[in-house]
């Protein structure tokens, strides 16, 4: 059964290599961190609390990160996720090695053993473990790993599992012009739009597969899996592009309000759009996903004015395109359009055109100047001795 870990009980700790002494810049991890760790913060994917997830960008050291990953072990008591973007090198004993800013081509012991990592992830209280390793080899003198396990292979941890980006180059892994790297750039794509057709929770197996042919498409490396125990059905975050299926065997519009928010009880403009928001929120799509299901009736720009605006919309066309792309069934899309027509009808009435009288503006001032000069004369009396 799929599980969505307990975002107060878990940590996420991503660590990113983006500017070094001795190898070639990746620019394009700083952008992952900062981005990722959005991601899996966001209420609608997995929740985690800001203070759960530790970003290091270009740590100093391998004590530095060991010991930030000491503390994240220690207080994950439900899922433990360990991320890592830079340059990957290769030891003389075919062992993992995570490059560091000073690290150095020739003198891979100057980079962070993986070996390290794994163990102290092992030591922690932490039901599972989530291991997602961005890394390539340091350019081609170095070899590549394309279509060979051996990353995966060193890099298995048992009860865990690990998402490893197979990259021939640093260009490969971090292609140029592009905001993130090739790996995590899909990976932010699914997390934070979701896979349209896919199930409600991001289960990690089901985003390696979606990520195996997405990038394959691609004509990019075709990242790797290890699986241990049950891991495969633990869950990234909630899908966003999930449209929930209505009730089966119930009828009426009593269970389809049940599923969806409903205009009833809607008496303005602005709570006519808080319900249409509500709406976005309960099916789970982004504004871009609800444009995509609309087939061009909406378009991502009218989805977002549409739940920004402050009046009632003056044509009944984005509301219908936007109920009905989020799945809104047709007969509560009529009840919609019977509420936005009387909202329409009302309008001139609750905004009204009377001002008020003299004598009701001229009160409140004499009330404020009286006590202006009531405080004035306080302050200039002397005080007793």
């Amino acid at each position: 059964m799929s599980a969505l870990p307990d975002p107060g009980a878990s940590r996420a700790l991503l660590i990113g290599s983006s500017q070094f002494d001795h190898l070639e810049q990746l620019p394009a991890v700083a952008n992952n961190l900062t981005a990722l760790a959005e991601a899996l913060c966001l209420p609608t994917a997995w929740g985690l609390p800001p203070q759960n997830c530790v970003v290091m960008l270009n740590p100093a050291s391998n004590d530095e990160v060991m010991e930030e990953l000491r503390s994240a072990v220690e207080h994950a008591r439900d899922t433990l996720l360990v991320y890592y973007a830079g340059h990957g090198l290769i030891d003389l004993q075919n062992a993992l090695q995570l490059a560091l800013p000073k690290s150095h081509q020739q003198w891979v012991g100057s980079a962070l053993p993986y070996d390290w990592l794994r163990q102290a992830v092992l030591a922690g209280p932490a039901e599972r473990h989530v291991l997602v390793l961005d890394c390539c080899f340091a350019g081609l003198a170095l070899g590549t790993m394309a279509g060979t396990p051996e990353l995966a292979d060193q890099a298995s941890v048992e009860g865990s599992y690990l998402l490893a980006a197979a990259s021939e180059t640093s260009y490969a892994l971090a292609p140029p012009g592009e905001r993130y790297t090739a790996f995590t750039g899909e990976l932010l794509e699914v997390l934070r739009a979701g896979i349209p057709d896919g199930p409600e929770l991001l289960e990690l197996d089901f985003v390696y597969r979606h990520l195996r042919r997405s990038l394959g498409a691609k004509r990019r490396p075709i990242p790797q899996a290890r699986n241990r125990n049950t891991s495969a059905r633990l869950a990234l975050g909630r899908n966003r592009a999930f449209l929930p299926s209505p009730p089966v065997g119930t009828v009426g519009a009593d269970s389809v309000s049940r599923v969806w928010p409903a205009p009833d009880g809607v008496r303005t403009a602005q709570d006519f759009i808080a319900r249409l928001r509500d709406v976005r929120q309960r099916c789970g799509l982004t504004q871009r996903a609800v444009s995509q299901r609309s087939d061009g009736r909406i378009s991502e720009g009218s989805v977002r004015t549409l739940l920004n605006r402050e009046s009632l919309p003056t044509t009944w066309t984005a509301t219908p395109a936007f109920l009905s792309a989020c799945g809104v069934p047709e007969e509560q899309v009529e009840q919609w359009h019977v509420v936005w027509a009387r909202l329409r009808v009302d309008a001139p009435k609750s905004v009204g055109t009377a001002h008020p009288s003299e004598a009701q503006v001229a009160k409140p001032a004499a009330r404020i100047g009286a006590a202006w000069r009531t405080l004035a004369g306080r302050i200039g009396r002397p005080k007793s001795r």
